[in-house]
C-alpha cells in the first residue's frame, strides 16, 4: 500500500516574539517600558551576550545589544515613515497615544486609512534605534479574507481560481472563528 503524504502547512499557534538590535539595551529597555508598557522578564542564564526580554500584550520584545554600534554616536533621525517596516500595536484610543506622546516630547506622523465606511487611525513614531512603531484602531476594519476562503488552495494562485470556486472547509472556518474570539481578548 503507497501512501501519499499530504502538504502540511507548520503548526504555528501565534507570534511569540520579535528581536531587534540596539545601541543601548537599558536605553531601550526604558523606552519600550514607559511609552509602550511592556515589562522586563527574566532571560535564560545561558546568555552570554547582553540583551533584554520585555512582555505586555501576548507577545515579547528581545533586545539584543548590537557591540559593532557605538551607543555614544549622535545619530540623525531619519524622517518617520509610515511606508517603512515597522511593529504595530493595537490601541483603544489613538488621541491619548498622541496626548502621551507629545508630553514626552516625541515626533510623531498620522495617517487614516478608510475602507467601505471604516475609518483606522495610525500613529507611527521611533524608537530610540530608529525602528518603527504603529499604534492604531486597526481593528475598526474587519479582517475579511481575499477569497470566500480563510486561504487560497495549495498551488493556486489568485488568477487561477475566481473567489466563488471553492468554499471554505471546517479548517478554515474553526480559524477565522478563533482570530476573531483571539482580537476581542486583547487586554489593554
Amino acid at each position: 500500500m503507497i501512501m501519499e503524504i499530504e502538504e502540511m502547512t507548520l503548526p504555528l499557534l501565534s507570534l511569540n516574539h520579535v528581536s531587534i538590535l540596539v545601541r543601548s539595551v537599558w536605553e531601550s529597555v526604558r523606552f519600550y517600558e514607559d511609552v509602550l508598557g511592556f515589562c522586563l522578564v527574566k532571560r535564560p542564564s545561558s546568555f552570554t551576550f547582553h540583551g533584554a526580554w520585555l512582555y505586555n500584550y501576548g507577545v515579547g520584545i528581545h533586545l539584543l545589544e548590537n557591540e559593532s554600534i557605538d551607543p555614544y554616536e549622535i545619530v540623525e533621525a531619519r524622517p518617520i515613515n509610515p511606508k517603512d517596516n515597522h511593529i504595530s500595536f493595537q490601541c483603544t484610543d489613538v488621541e491619548i497615544v498622541k496626548k502621551r506622546l507629545e508630553e514626552l516630547g516625541m515626533r510623531y506622523v498620522t495617517a487614516v486609512v478608510e475602507d467601505g465606511g471604516n475609518k483606522v487611525d495610525q500613529v507611527f513614531f521611533h524608537d530610540p534605534d530608529g525602528y518603527m512603531i504603529e499604534i492604531c484602531n486597526c481593528e475598526n476594519i474587519p479582517m475579511i479574507p481575499v477569497s470566500s476562503c480563510a486561504f487560497k488552495p495549495r498551488g493556486t494562485t489568485l488568477k487561477k481560481v475566481a473567489p466563488t470556486a471553492y468554499k471554505c472547509g471546517f479548517m478554515e472556518k474553526d480559524m477565522m472563528d478563533n482570530l476573531s474570539m483571539e482580537m476581542m481578548n486583547f487586554s489593554f
